[in-house]
């Protein structure tokens, strides 16, 4: 199947590419390594600012992270050339929590993203990972993750 009946069937449409909020650029090409700059977590069009620990729930969290996941995949889109079949593969995902000291559980938060990249590829999309919890965000967001991805 490819990926653009896969995210038919699951009624996910991909935004264009966010305009950078500082400086930077959305991604970089080097060979045939993509580099996704973060992309944090949004809620009707605004930064979703939360920490958790606090004001937000770990399965909130998953669904920050899927639509995050949505946004890199709109951004790899056009890293792609518009052509996401050209992803041989999801490489690593970093993803940064913003957490209290004793909130544990931002690989559970993370797995929103990882499990949406996983059945959209398939096996390419099954990669190397890490989760970290921070004490702030830009924006105050809940989530920011960043993607690095081979293409074909």
């Amino acid at each position: 199947m490819n990926v653009y009946d896969k995210l038919k069937e699951l009624q996910i449409t991909l935004p264009p590419v966010s305009v950078p909020a500082a400086a930077y650029v959305p991604y970089v090409q080097t060979g045939k390594l993509v580099f996704l700059s973060g992309h944090i977590a949004r809620k009707d069009g605004k930064p979703w600012a939360a920490q958790f620990g606090r004001d937000i729930s770990t399965e909130d969290g998953k669904a920050a992270a899927r639509a995050v996941a949505i946004d890199l995949m709109g951004t790899l889109q056009a890293a792609a050339g518009g052509d996401l079949n050209r992803v041989k593969r999801i490489v690593k995902l970093m993803s940064l929590v913003n957490s209290t000291g004793s909130f544990t559980e931002q690989h559970l938060v993370t797995n929103g993203a990882s499990e949406l990249l996983g059945e959209v590829f398939g096996e390419a999309g099954v990669h190397a990972r890490s989760a970290f919890g921070v004490a702030q965000i830009p924006l105050g967001a809940c989530v920011e993750i960043e993607l690095i991805a081979e293409l074909a």
